[in-house]
């Protein structure tokens, strides 16, 4: 069975203004690799415009694409018209979905917040935080019924949050339960799963592994990683 060569990023933040251009990265990734995953974040404030013009810089990217929205994806409300923008752009955008690229499933969603082994929130007291824990449950079980989903023998679950601590680390502390949850970790770790790989944590480390053993990607641009280059290569 060949190899699938990945190229994963995460946290472009295309702004309306325009500051930066991602269509040579792109041109580039399309030489380096058989697949582009962008792993949230794909805007800065979830604006249309901002869609707009990350599919205009799309058109460089002669691979197949798949990605997850982020909380910025979110922040202005129009996640249909931003959704509706990239999928026409030709990008598999992933909710709770698979998709199957050349013997490999790709299975993602956002994910959410709610903190890590025995410092997870748990749904007690005020209707606020049963509603945020209800959320956090709710895109664990979209990633399950994505896994569930492909028939793949090789799977790659794309996430914005992170399903462990150990890539959030090198960010404050006190922020940790805002960059993710173990019960999307535990749900991967009912699956076969290659590998994973989420953004969001900007300041986090490259590499971990969930408690079952499958190998955990921080890809967020910022974070170095061994390519050099603001995306990483996975070989599947």
């Amino acid at each position: 069975m060949s190899k699938l060569k990945v190229a994963a990023v995460a946290d472009l933040h295309v702004k309306e203004d325009r500051s930066v251009s991602y269509t040579d990265l792109f041109a580039e990734i399309s030489r380096a690799a058989d697949v582009l995953v962008i792993a949230g974040d794909l805007t800065d404030l979830g604006k249309p415009a901002e869609a707009e013009l990350l599919a205009a810089d799309l058109k460089s990217c002669t691979i197949p694409v798949v990605a997850v929205l982020g909380n910025h994806d979110h922040q202005c409300d129009a996640v249909e018209e931003v959704s509706s923008i990239l999928v026409r752009a030709g990008v598999h955008l992933l909710d709770g979905q698979s998709v199957e690229i050349s013997g490999v499933g790709f299975c993602g969603t956002k994910g959410f917040i709610g903190g890590f082994g025995r410092h997870m929130l748990g749904a007690f007291g005020e209707a606020a935080i049963k509603t945020m824990v209800k959320t956090s449950v709710d895109e664990a079980m979209r990633l399950e019924n994505a896994l569930r989903a492909t028939r793949a023998e090789r799977a790659l679950v794309v996430l914005h949050y992170a399903p462990i601590p150990e890539t959030v680390a090198g960010e404050p502390k006190e922020i940790y339960p805002f960059l993710g949850s173990s019960r999307l970790a535990e749900t991967i770790d009912r699956f076969k799963v290659s590998a994973v790989v989420h953004g969001h944590a900007h300041q986090g480390a490259y590499q971990g592994q969930t408690p079952g053993g499958a190998p955990v990607f921080n890809v967020a641009a910022h974070v170095e990683k061994p390519t050099g280059r603001p995306y990483a290569i996975l070989e599947l």
